[in-house]
């Protein structure tokens, strides 16, 4: 529906309209002959009033370029997977968390989130009983993968997206690598998902120590 000010713009516009028409069409200015100054010159203010808000009213009916809205990125801690890859061909070492010493899985994700301020237990065991579990359909990059290799939760990876993590698996591999969880080896072993989370309760090491074995 059309407002009130709209519609009486355009009937003064369409008046107004006419008006010029006749003038046009007469031999003889008739303003010189009708009207006095006072008059003409109400006119005057009169057409440029309707002039202005017949514009106004025309730009307010124009309907507005719809917003482009850029997809929201996949979630996830992203800084977390890149700093990761960024280890690949690091030397795997018994014990290591750091890229001087080498690293072994767990040693590994130690590493990658103590650079962001976020102090995990350093033993698999510990990083899946104290992080809160996460479905494995909603995995997102920056997750930590569980597998089952000598006995469960004895190797840990982090999720970088598409189906692969970064992790270090054993001296017989002999660096930090990605692997695929398409991967037969790995979709057997497959077992859980943790989300490393900063302002979690964590105990840095409940249990024994101990380092990434596969079988």
């Amino acid at each position: 529906m059309h407002s009130p000010l709209a519609i009486y713009s355009e009937r003064m516009t369409n008046s107004l309209s006419i008006i010029c028409k006749l003038m046009i069409l007469l031999p003889i200015n008739p303003m010189s002959i009708c009207l006095s100054y006072p008059r003409a010159l109400l006119l005057l203010v009169q057409i440029v009033a309707v002039a202005m808000l017949s514009q106004l009213t025309g730009c307010a009916s124009k309907e507005k370029a719809p917003l482009t809205v850029l997809p929201a990125p996949e979630g996830g801690n992203r800084i977390a997977a890149n700093d990761a890859l960024q280890l690949q061909g690091a030397p795997y070492v018994y014990g290591g968390e750091s890229p001087s010493q080498g690293f072994d899985c767990s040693g590994l994700v130690y590493y990658v989130y103590n650079r962001q301020g976020v102090r995990l237990p350093r033993d698999t065991q510990s990083l899946a009983r104290q992080l809160p579990a996460v479905q494995p359909e909603q995995r997102q990059p920056g997750d930590l993968l569980f597998f089952t290799t000598d006995r469960p939760f004895s190797h840990v990876g982090i999720y970088i997206g598409d189906e692969r993590f970064v992790h270090a698996p054993s001296s017989r591999t002999g660096q930090v690598m990605v692997s695929d969880l398409r991967q037969p080896y790995w979709r057997e072993r497959f077992i859980g998902v943790r989300r490393p989370v900063a302002s979690y309760s964590l105990s840095l090491n409940d249990s024994d120590f101990i380092s990434c074995r596969l079988n």
